[in-house]
């Protein structure tokens, strides 16, 4: 469950002031204001039309360019994200909407969500993004249906493209830190990975963007967190490894890893030490266990090695036999 927004001193805050003109905002901007009920047109384009999600901190629509369909477009549907009503309230949340913005923008790739921009509406100063609407299920929907998991060239399918786009972004200094199922869409032209909301630049990537007191914004979902994240510190390329570990060991045998506790808990109960390997995963399942190692100096798994495994053909009947019997 999503920890609760803590209050904090007002100097860790930074403020995000929207202004009218291009002029820079003074050095003590006050906090935004109650955003109230969200506007049935945002930024006098946008008609948003019905709900599709609510997650952590945003909401997500589906809305219909106006633009677009001003001039002739038989397609002027798109999602749109803003912030919940509990997470718009607070001075620094459109802020770190934009830094989701940003963070996204820079990729552009096949199996990564498509954004068209960031905005923020004249009336009721609600910030808001514009991205491809895509139309499929998500990851987390497809499991359910599955519980005894994924046989292995549905689970290859759908391995390859999801290690691809988290590969890309880590190569494009994006770590996406908070890697579930339900963040994952099987799209009609393909898997898309989204929602980069608790996403961080990598070390010297976008050094611009307003700083944000990331304490604030407890969301992670516990289960696929690294305990690193659930300890406080910043999302990595380690913490995005070890929730890709539980998505992947999820899907080869229809459970998580362990029992859907958070890895604190798990770790606590030393879950690792009955760890084996899932009855569909046919290659690599040490490369893979130690993607779920607690300790993230002990996670050396590569998202090329990992790659590598979901890459490989179908076992034949031997193999199958051999790796019953002997694995």
């Amino acid at each position: 469950m999503n920890e609760p927004l803590c209050a904090e001193p007002a100097s860790d805050l930074t403020y995000f002031a929207f202004a009218a003109t291009a002029a820079a905002p003074g050095p003590a901007a006050p906090p935004a204001t109650s955003t109230g009920e969200l506007p049935k047109v945002l930024g006098g384009r946008y008609l948003v039309e019905r709900l599709l999600g609510v997650g952590g901190m945003g909401a997500v629509y589906r809305a219909r360019d106006l633009l677009r369909e001003q001039f002739g477009d038989p397609e002027p549907y798109i999602a749109l994200k803003t912030l919940s009503d509990d997470f718009a309230e607070y001075p620094d949340a459109q802020a770190l909407l934009y830094t989701e913005f940003a963070l996204t923008a820079r990729l552009s790739h096949r199996h990564v969500v498509r954004l068209y921009g960031f905005d923020v509406d004249a009336d009721s100063q609600r910030a808001f993004i514009t991205l491809e609407l895509l139309k499929g299920p998500t990851l987390d929907q497809l499991l359910s249906e599955r519980p005894d998991g994924l046989a292995w060239g549905e689970l290859c399918e759908i391995a390859v493209p999801l290690i691809e786009a988290l590969a890309y972004s880590h190569s494009r200094g994006v770590i996406h830190g908070d890697l579930k199922p339900s963040n994952v869409i099987l799209a009609e032209d393909g898997l898309r990975l989204f929602d980069y909301g608790l996403g961080q630049p990598l070390e010297g990537v976008l050094k611009n963007l307003p700083r944000l007191s990331r304490n604030r914004f407890k969301a992670w979902t516990t289960r696929y967190a690294a305990p690193e994240l659930l300890d406080g510190a910043e999302p990595s390329e380690a913490s995005d490894v070890y929730a890709l570990g539980c998505l992947l060991y999820e899907m080869a045998s229809g459970r998580h890893p362990f029992r859907r506790l958070s890895a604190k808990q798990a770790k606590a109960m030393a879950l690792d030490k009955e760890l084996r390997r899932p009855p569909n995963l046919a290659y690599g399942w040490p490369t893979l266990r130690a993607a779920l190692a607690f300790d993230a100096n002990k996670r050396t798994a590569h998202l090329t090695q990992l790659l590598d495994i979901f890459r490989r053909p179908a076992p034949s009947r031997l193999q199958r036999w051999f790796g019953r019997t002997h694995g």
